[in-house]
């Protein structure tokens, strides 16, 4: 949502702390409020504050820009007539935030009676009170069909236990469990997140012990609440969000997608991978084409060609046979064509003809006697050689079950998969670490820069040119650097002089050696490819880096290689992590516009992909009949 004057905004607790600074941030926006809080002195005084701000963006106005209500959120007959006025004075309802809280008064194992007044009282203002407000505002945006942002004031406390006031940090926990099971709702158009701060400087943590502030970094400041309310409120993709905000790692997602990937249980419709679909009267044919390599050569168009063969039934046993649909395009097809990752060079002849192509999807058209588990028409992928074709006749135990053979899924194969994997194993990525990505705009580039950004972290990303940049912003970047307009080792010496924590690598050359003279101590740079090696006069040709070791040894840094064949074990689980974050609009997929068509389409395809044109991922069309297929279900 862009925050823009004429929105209106309801906020709880909003005369004093962070709800004060949130009215009077939101106000500067020119956002009509109505601020909600017990102390009505302290209400009409942020009220007044607030409308010298909104009445600069707006004319003579028939009602208040800003409305302060005297009310008690414990009490659900108050709360639910203050929502009331709000609709009558605004309309509507855009973004509403439900701030009130208090401490414990009284250690609840100390207390004498009921609880009514000491914690009994702190978990209905801090939580049910929370519920109560959410519960109103959904069914008001509801009601005016319109988009809406909740944002509830979780804390810290509620991710890491707070010893000295046990029933705060459970209401607060409370909020931040309530929060993320209402991600649901985004499909309503109702985006509802939790902020957690650690201690901000208000009158509520002037009661904790200071040697304890500043044993964790300090106050948080408040511009930096504002801004994580912000992120909140305008990043589309946030629903069922918490962001925890420190001053030693900033804002950060929590959980990360990592820590999620280990309790997720995938929904109905990203588990239906038994769907029967198969396309009316489709026959399997008596021979396919298919794309292989006859002549070593980093030229793919001349090191193949497509040839029709023979499909030869009945499978064996434990085999399943593929009808490919979609095919994936990758820098390294003209290393695989060139012969590179056949490690014994003196046998390199006797392993032609062989086939080309790493990544399809499809549909299973038949399987073996001895397949469990499989049905004809299962959406299916497949990372195995000879992906540039027709059909593919692969074992049993190399199927990765999708829920549908769509071209966003072969972006998550080698694309997908390399980034998902070497972040979090060669990177050893964590958060609130800079992370700078390079051909951030290309297949790969495009998860790593939005994996880094979910886990919480800054982003870096080079692209050469006004549309990858464009792309890499809209994808969360924080820094996109084109280096056709300024010079990254400039850029990154000034805005990062202490250099940066983690590097996505995948050009080599000197952009290898750029990025290397950037690393920050401890830091790590990950080899994932060197494409602007790959298409020289003789192939790709080693290079030597003299005084590496030195360097290295300076800063205690690392130099990690990455080859996905060798993590074949953890390909269903990162695409399975994959799938959910797509699915749930928490990762983006980008695929290159440009169309290919057909088996004899796939050196184009490749040939576009080494011309520096493409943005995201390019794929090639193998069978459009079944494609058009496919987008109808």
């Amino acid at each position: 949502m862009e925050l823009k004057p004429g929105l209106s905004a309801l906020v709880t607790g909003g005369a004093s702390g962070i709800g004060k600074a949130l009215c009077l941030a939101l106000a500067q926006k020119g956002v009509f409020l109505t601020i909600i809080d017990f102390s009505a002195e302290k209400g009409n005084e942020v009220a007044s504050l607030a409308e010298k701000e909104i009445s600069k963006f707006h004319g003579d106005l028939e009602f208040r820009p800003a409305t302060f209500i005297k009310c008690d959120v414990t009490k659900r007959g108050e709360l639910k007539s203050a929502f009331e006025k709000h609709y009558e004075t605004y309309g509507g309802l855009d973004i509403c935030i439900n701030s009130a809280g208090l401490a414990s008064s009284v250690p609840f194992y100390k207390d004498q009676t009921d609880g009514d007044n000491t914690w009994r009282h702190t978990l209905n203002v801090n939580l049910i009170a929370v519920i109560d407000c959410t519960k109103f505002a959904i069914q008001m945006m509801q009601n005016t069909r319109k988009p809406g942002v909740i944002i509830n004031l979780g804390s810290a406390s509620g991710l890491y236990p707070m010893y000295f006031d046990p029933i705060y940090s459970g209401s607060k926990g409370g909020v931040v469990m309530f929060t993320r099971s209402l991600a649901p709702y985004k499909r309503q158009g109702i985006r509802v997140n939790v902020l957690c701060p650690e201690f901000v400087q208000t009158d509520l943590a002037s009661k904790v012990n200071q040697d304890y502030i500043n044993h964790i970094g300090g106050y948080v400041p408040m511009d930096m609440v504002v801004k994580g309310a912000f992120e909140l409120i305008s990043n589309e993709n946030k629903a069922g969000s918490c962001l925890w905000i420190s001053n030693r790692r900033g804002l950060e997602y929590w959980p990360t997608p990592a820590e999620e990937a280990k309790y997720l249980i995938h929904s109905s419709k990203l588990r239906r991978i038994t769907s029967t679909f198969v396309p009316p009267n489709f026959q399997i044919p008596q021979s396919f084409e298919k794309i292989v390599v006859h002549t070593l050569s980093h030229n793919f168009r001349s090191a193949t060609r497509v040839v029709r063969v023979q499909l030869k039934l009945p499978l064996k046993p434990h085999h399943v046979l593929i009808k490919v649909i979609y095919a994936g395009v990758n820098a390294s097809d003209v290393n695989f064509s060139s012969g590179r990752y056949f490690s014994n060079d003196k046998d390199l002849a006797s392993h032609l003809p062989f086939d080309a192509g790493f990544e399809a999807v499809g549909i299973v058209a038949a399987i073996g006697d001895s397949v469990r588990g499989l049905k004809v028409g299962t959406p299916a992928a497949i990372m195995t050689f000879g992906g540039y074709a027709e059909f593919a006749m692969v074992p049993a135990k190399h199927i990765l079950p999708i829920p549908r053979p769509d071209p966003e899924v072969i972006a998550m194969l080698t694309s997908g998969l390399t980034a998902s994997i070497s972040l979090e194993k060669a990177a050893q990525m964590e958060s609130g670490k800079v992370v700078l990505v390079t051909a951030a705009a290309g297949g790969t580039g495009q998860f790593a820069v939005q994996l880094a950004k979910l886990a919480g972290n800054t982003v870096v990303a080079t692209c050469g040119g006004n549309e990858k940049a464009n792309l890499l912003r809209d994808l969360g970047v924080d820094r996109v650097i084109d280096y056709r307009k300024e010079d990254i080792k400039s850029v990154l010496k000034k805005e990062f002089p202490k250099g940066v924590d983690i590097v996505y690598e995948s050009v080599g050359g000197k952009m290898f050696d750029l990025c290397l003279n950037a690393l920050a101590v401890y830091g790590r740079l990950v080899v994932i490819g060197m494409i602007s090696q790959y298409q020289g006069e003789h192939g790709w040709k080693p290079q030597n880096y003299p005084g590496l070791c030195e360097k290295l040894l300076a800063k205690s840094q690392t130099v990690a290689g990455f080859f996905l064949v060798q993590y074949a074990h953890l390909w269903q689980e990162h695409l399975s992590r994959l799938i959910y974050l797509f699915s749930f609009g928490k990762l983006k997929v980008v695929i290159d516009p440009k169309t290919f068509v057909g088996i004899p389409s796939v050196a184009d395809a490749v040939e576009y992909l080494h011309s520096g044109k493409s943005t995201g991922k390019v794929v090639v069309c193998i069978d459009p009949s079944f494609s058009q297929q496919v987008a109808k279900l």
